[in-house]
């Protein structure tokens, strides 16, 4: 005796288009839960991650540095903040710099002074944020890949945006950065 259960959801037309597209492509059903996804993710699109230590600064070829600063493209960029106030955050990108010396093993860096390569973006209210020295900055929290994995509040991150250059991949979507993970650098 074989049993069945069906049920009816609606969901957006974004988030129907994606289950209808992953069902017809894999040949099975597919079960979302809204309840287990965070407000808002279920749209999100899934962006590719850029190498952690990229020797290259991130191009967006679809942005116009010559106007205003404004914000980069939805996707995840290898950067730091510059400057925090009132909800905003100015960020650049960077790249990993092999050290020649032979004293450490390198180090990231901005682009040069004077390169229009800012952008401005306010944080999501529902900003997430992974620290890769923990909540206090007191201990190592990081992943093999060299990227934080500690979740920490909404104020610790603007306190550490304050403090100035921290390596980090920045995700924006809709124009607001809607996650922030630190990378760890001895």
């Amino acid at each position: 005796m074989k049993l069945t259960t069906s049920f009816r959801v609606v969901l957006p037309a974004t988030v129907a288009a994606t289950v209808a597209a992953t069902v017809a492509a894999t040949g099975a059903a597919a079960l979302v839960s809204a309840a287990a996804l965070p407000a808002g993710a279920a749209a999100m699109p899934k962006f590719a991650k850029p190498k952690v230590f990229g020797t290259s600064f991130q191009a967006d070829p679809r942005h116009d540095f010559t106007r205003h600063i404004s914000p980069r493209h939805d996707g995840i960029l290898r950067g730091w903040v510059t400057y925090y106030r009132s909800g905003t955050a100015e960020y650049e990108p960077i790249k990993w710099v092999k050290d020649t010396s032979g004293h450490t093993e390198g180090y990231f860096t901005g682009p040069a002074e004077g390169d229009a390569m800012a952008y401005a973006s306010p944080l999501a209210k529902n900003v997430v944020f992974y620290s890769a020295t923990g909540c206090k900055g007191t201990t190592v929290t990081v992943e093999n890949d060299s990227l934080g994995s500690k979740r920490c509040s909404r104020s610790v991150l603007v306190s550490r945006m304050k403090d100035g250059h921290r390596p980090a991949l920045i995700t924006v979507y809709r124009g607001r950065i809607v996650k922030v993970q630190e990378i760890y650098t001895p």
